[in-house]
Parts: C-alpha cells; structure tokens; sequence
C-alpha cells in the first residue's frame, strides 16, 4: 500500500511498480535521478506522487493509467516528460510544469478527463500531437513565450475549452490542433502578433491566405474567402453543426481529413480550382448525399482509407464531363478509361 525508498537508491527501473494496484503512497528521495518506463503503470490506487528536483526525465507511460493520481508535483530539473507519461490519469486535476522542462511527449496527458488547468514552464518550445489529447475539462490555454510550435491535434476533444491565447513567437500551428473543440469561441492573439489573425472565431494566418481551424461549434453554411488559397488539413474537423460549405476559388487542395466527423455536412461546393483531394477529406460526414467533383481535379487519394469512408447517406458522386482523370456513371466514381 505504501513505499518508502532510501536515498541509496538513484534509479526506479523498468516496471519497478508495474501494476501495484493496492499502492496508494510513494516517497521518492533526492538521490534518485531518473524514473524509467513504466515505472508506476497502471498503480490505479496511487494518489499523489512528488518528483524530486534531481530527477530529470520522467519516462515512457511512467505514471500510464494512475487512474486515481490526483496532484503531482514536477522537480525543477525535470527537462523531458515522455510520452503518455500521465496518459489516463483520469483524476489528475492541475498541473504545473516547471521551466526546466524543454520536451512534453506524444500523448503525454491524454484522457486526463478532470484537468482543468494547465501551468506551462517557459523553456517549452512546442506542444506535440495529442499531448493534451481529451482533456475535456480544460477551460482555458494561456501557450508560453518560449513555444514555436502546435503540432495535430494537440488539443483535439478538449470540449471545455472556450479560449486559448497564442503569443507571437508561435510560427507553426498545425491543422487539428484544436479539432473537436465544441466550446472553443475564441483566440487570444497580441497586437504585434505577425503570424496569425482571428475572425470571429476562425484562425488563419496573418494574411489570410490559409484557414487553419475553423470553430467546431459553428452552424449553418460558410463560404471561404477568396483570400484563402489553402485550407490546413484537419480545418473542419469534428464540426458538427456545420450544414453546407461554400469553398473559395483560389483554393487548390482540399487536404486530409479537411471534412471528417462533420456530421451534418449536407453539402459542399467545390471549384474548378482545386486538383487534389486528399487522404479522408470527407470520412464521417453521414449527412453528405451527394457530391459534384470539378474537371480541375487531377487526384483523388485512394492509397490508404477512402475519402468517403463511413459517408452513410452518400448515394451519389458525379464527375465533370470534361475531368481528364475521372468519371462517373450512375453516381458511382470511376478512373477515367472506367478500369478503377
């Protein structure tokens, strides 16, 4: 139920409490350096842990599933969190990460369903793909000074938040990065911010030549400026009320997933602009009926999953007559000679 380890000890190896499911307490002396993968996994009756400052990397899934690991308290010399490091710690409440921390890993606080706050240290330079990954009590991401970069779905079905404020030194925002985020209004952008701007929720870059999210908890119809020559991949992902879309024509691409999971997507125009779709462009758009694909488009991705994958009500898919590489024929997709 409880341990106490020495100050003899300097490293808690592999597995080393690897489904203690009856411990509820540890005391991590000063003289242990490093905690090693999977070190407390799955000790689901742990509630709080305290890491000594002379640790400096907490590693692969370490505290993975500590269901009932309610605080934790990062040392300052911690520079690493590894990936799903706290991943399913579904009790963990707030954390604070300290400034000596560079490096937050892959799925590192995913499903840490009552994390309603979040302290970033300011030596962190990017929030990877699905670092916070279902937080979905997280109201509000205030990103540091230090970070350059938000990577896929860092945020994605963080359904709480309402707000995020991103400092001007950020200069990649992956689409996606806030997919699915049912609440999210707003962004919070400084005055000399020479990367981004917002508009009524929807965040492109400075000149507005790329959309990259577009609010999940927006309806009815949208029409893409004309300014916008691309759309970022994962843009309209997870907008459910959304009914129709209206793309501009200087937009090229439509890229992966641009359209997935929008539910109520009954309709969308696409011009004689754009000559790829890619990768599940339109996967789990069960309302989408119909779909008219221009003679402009020179690809369409077949690789890997269909672009139509799960599209329940789609009953019909019609090419331009003039298309050079595709065709259709009683609302069913063909290559062009009709081999495919």
């Amino acid at each position: 139920t409880s341990v106490t380890i020495p100050d003899s000890v300097t490293s808690i190896g592999h597995y080393a409490f690897h489904q203690c499911l009856a411990l509820t307490s540890v005391t991590i002396p000063d003289s242990v350096t490093s905690i090693e993968e999977e070190a407390f996994e799955h000790c689901s009756n742990l509630v709080s842990v305290s890491i000594p400052d002379s640790v400096t990397t907490i590693g692969y899934e370490t505290f993975h599933r500590c269901s009932s690991l309610t605080s934790v308290t990062i040392g300052n010399s911690v520079t690493t969190i590894g990936e799903r490091a706290f991943d399913g710690c579904e009790s963990l409440a707030s954390v604070t990460i300290p400034d000596s921390v560079t490096s937050i890993g892959y799925l590192a606080f995913q499903s840490c369903i009552n994390l309603t706050s979040v302290t970033f240290g300011n030596s962190l330079t990017r929030i990877v793909s699905r670092a916070f990954k279902d937080c979905s009590s997280l109201t509000s991401i205030t990103i540091p000074e230090s970070v350059t970069r938000i990577d896929a779905w860092a945020f994605k079905n963080c359904n709480s938040l309402t707000s995020v404020t991103i400092p001007n030194g950020v200069t990649g925002i992956s689409g996606g990065a806030f997919a699915h985020t049912l609440s999210l209004t707003s962004f919070e952008l400084g005055e000399d911010n020479a990367n981004y701007t917002s508009e009524d929720g929807i965040l492109f870059d400075k000149n507005k030549t790329e959309l990259i999210h577009f609010p999940s908890g927006k309806s009815g119809h949208y029409t893409i400026p004309e300014s916008v020559t691309k759309i970022s991949d994962n843009a309209f992902q997870g907008c459910r009320n959304l009914t129709s879309v209206t793309i501009g024509n200087n937009v090229t691409s439509i890229e992966g997933f641009t359209f997935a999971d929008c539910s109520s997507l009954t309709s969308v125009t696409i011009p004689n602009s754009i000559t790829r779709i890619e990768d599940r462009a339109f996967a789990g758009c069960t309302s989408l009926t119909s779909l008219t694909i221009p003679a402009s488009v020179t690809f369409i991705e077949t690789s890997t999953e269909s672009m139509f994958w799960s599209c329940t009500s789609l009953s019909s898919i019609e090419v331009d007559s003039g298309n050079a590489h595709y065709s259709s024929e009683d609302g069913v997709l063909f290559n062009k000679d009709k081999t495919t």
